[in-house]
């Protein structure tokens, strides 16, 4: 499969803005997915059109681990059993510092809302460490999605690949929305780096990035009604006229 982009789709210039505004802004971090399976067919037409994002003198830095079937399953019990070993996940590092080491306002602020908003629609209490710890635990079993995927990146690439990897992983976000498919990017992987390696033989060279579950989101479950605030436009932009 080869998705050729040179030449613009035959549709009204009105009906493409909306379609892609539509895409844009209904991508959600889903937490519970259909068991309905998603088309090895359907996962490289997504990859396909995702690899036209930009990257710094074309440099096309990722690299894409699909686990699905057998192979997710037993990627999601190997992590499991560190998740249960308290002595075990206190050993954990990650590949690198994805949150600040500090966490001060507006963002510990953002991060609690959605966090508690989360909690309160699933019924989790303040203090139930139990239901919270299952609740998190959900995430490496990709939540019931069909297809995982696990994004690596090669270790002598510096920082800012990881900006050409943030588009990289957008533009799957947005393709998937193009087909009916949702997604959940997830950060949780990221301490589980070397079980994850270990049992993807992924080779040292490569760092860990993040995971991301994949498939048609079930519209029933409470979670999947949570939708993130965001502020506006006027609060994270400065226009320079002079």
């Amino acid at each position: 499969m080869n998705i050729r982009l040179a030449t613009p789709p035959e549709v009204a210039a009105g009906e493409l803005r909306r379609t892609v505004d539509w895409a844009l802004g209904t991508r959600r971090s889903i937490r519970a997915f259909l068991p309905t399976p998603v088309s090895s067919h359907d996962v490289t037409a997504i990859l396909d059109v995702a690899r036209y994002c930009a990257s710094g003198v074309n440099t096309q830095p990722w690299h894409v681990h699909v686990v699905v079937g057998a192979a997710k399953e037993r990627l999601s019990e190997a992590i499991l059993r560190v998740y249960e070993d308290p002595s075990r996940m206190a050993a954990l590092d990650e590949p690198y510092d994805y949150y600040p080491q500090e966490w001060i306002s507006p963002y510990i602020d953002r991060r609690r809302k959605v966090g508690w908003d989360l909690y309160s629609l699933l019924g989790i209490e303040k203090g139930d460490k139990a239901r919270m710890h299952a609740q998190h635990g959900r995430n490496y079993r990709f939540f019931g999605a069909p297809v995982g995927l696990m994004f690596t990146i090669d270790r002598h690439m510096g920082r800012g690949s990881l900006i050409d990897y943030g588009m990289f992983l957008q533009n799957i976000m947005i393709a998937a929305r193009g087909r009916g498919l949702d997604t959940c990017p997830q950060a949780a992987f990221n301490a589980f780096h070397q079980v994850i390696a270990e049992q993807l033989d992924i080779p040292d060279q490569q760092m860990f990035v993040c995971g991301m579950s994949l498939g048609y989101a079930d519209t029933s479950r409470v979670e999947n009604s949570l939708v993130t605030n965001r502020v506006a436009v006027e609060e994270f932009t400065t226009f320079h006229q002079r």
